[in-house]
């Protein structure tokens, strides 16, 4: 007797998120955030960033500082345990310099200005205007349906990217050395998102003076070619 063979499993849904999640994570994605550094063009100026290795330890710290709390704001809203007025004072409170208060809402409304073109079906009305880039990210998450932990990989990703290309632009670097940079902190990013995952109030109160630092001295500086 031959065998039924057993019907194909539907993995449109599950193509679809990847290729959500990959489309997010783009740096070609027109939110606004090439015109950010993240802190590594003031982080250049002031000689903490020179050359690939330095560059390096910039993103780990980065990374484990302001990627882990976008992250957390970003999946709570995706997992329930945050509204997105919450959410926005919360990135507010854990935000202490004016200077990257002003960027994150800035990129933020860049997002929401795409995510209402692209799921124009969700509700964008309880967050606000210029709502900060993880609330704008965890509002594109729901409307996506995209998982707590995709939401947060996501955001650790752009993190590290986007400082990376500007120093890349910034120190004229090698375009393959800083990919594979980039492709070295792949486990860290992985290591954050997972933790994230784990515990999101704790990580919620990570910041960077140093980074904070770096933004106000960038809001003062004359011709930057960098908003932040």
């Amino acid at each position: 007797m031959a065998a039924v063979p057993l019907p194909a499993a539907d993995t449109s849904s599950a193509r679809l998120q990847v290729t959500t999640v990959l489309s997010l994570a783009d740096s070609r994605l027109p939110t606004g955030g090439h015109v950010h550094s993240g802190g590594v063009e003031e982080a250049i100026a002031s000689g903490f960033v020179r050359d690939i290795a330095t560059l390096e330890s910039f993103l780990r710290r980065r990374i484990r500082t302001s990627g882990a709390m976008t992250a957390s704001v970003a999946a709570a809203l995706v997992g329930g345990s945050l509204c997105a007025a919450e959410a926005n004072a919360e990135c507010d409170a854990r935000t202490p310099s004016p200077a990257a208060r002003a960027a994150s809402r800035s990129q933020g409304r860049g997002l929401l200005r795409l995510a209402k073109s692209t799921w124009p079906g969700h509700d964008w009305t309880s967050i606000g205007r210029k709502p900060h880039l993880a609330v704008a990210a965890g509002h594109v998450g729901l409307a996506a349906g995209l998982s707590v932990g995709d939401i947060a990989a996501v955001q650790v990703y752009i993190t590290m990217t986007g400082s990376a290309i500007a120093a890349q632009r910034l120190l004229a670097l090698d375009p393959a050395e800083v990919a594979a940079c980039t492709i070295r902190l792949g486990g860290l990013c992985d290591d954050v998102t997972a933790a994230v995952c784990r515990s999101l109030p704790e990580l919620m109160e990570l910041s960077d003076p140093l980074l904070d630092m770096f933004a106000e001295a960038h809001s003062v500086r004359e011709r930057p070619l960098f908003v932040s």
